[in-house]
């Protein structure tokens, strides 16, 4: 069954968001660096970040088992910016953080480099945005 997320018509800050299930309800802030106020609310960036992080995690340790290679501990962190394109809009980029217990920084890369093949979120970025891979 697919995921569905519904969010509010723009309103910010009253804007807000909830899946069908309920199980995640965030209320959105604009963050002040892009015209916003700001407040205790979370932004579009934030939760694209949380998202890419869980899948690529979850395609870093397929490609692992697909390898035959086990993981002991792997924890991937995105960082999502947001800022000014060429033109006056506004375009992201992502940085893609990767650590695998026990095991080499290139060896790392080099699942990170095939997660990055088969990721959802890769797939769907790909050309659209940069995204840069950093093993540690």
């Amino acid at each position: 069954m697919p995921s569905r997320c519904s969010s509010r018509p723009p309103g910010w800050p009253a804007a807000g968001l909830q899946t069908d299930d309920g199980q995640v309800s965030h209320t959105l802030a604009m963050p002040i660096s892009v015209g916003g106020k700001g407040g205790t609310g979370t932004n579009p960036e934030q939760l694209f970040a949380a998202g890419y992080a869980a899948c690529f995690e979850s395609a870093l340790r397929l490609v692992a088992r697909l390898q035959k290679k086990p993981l002991k501990d792997a924890t991937i962190t995105a960082r999502v910016t947001l800022g000014r394109t060429d033109d006056g809009g506004f375009g992201l980029a992502a940085e893609l953080h990767g650590h695998v217990d026990g095991v080499s920084r290139d060896e790392t890369r080099a699942l990170m480099d095939a997660a990055h093949q088969v990721c959802p979120y890769s797939k769907a970025t790909r050309g659209n945005i940069q995204v840069t891979l950093v093993a540690e």
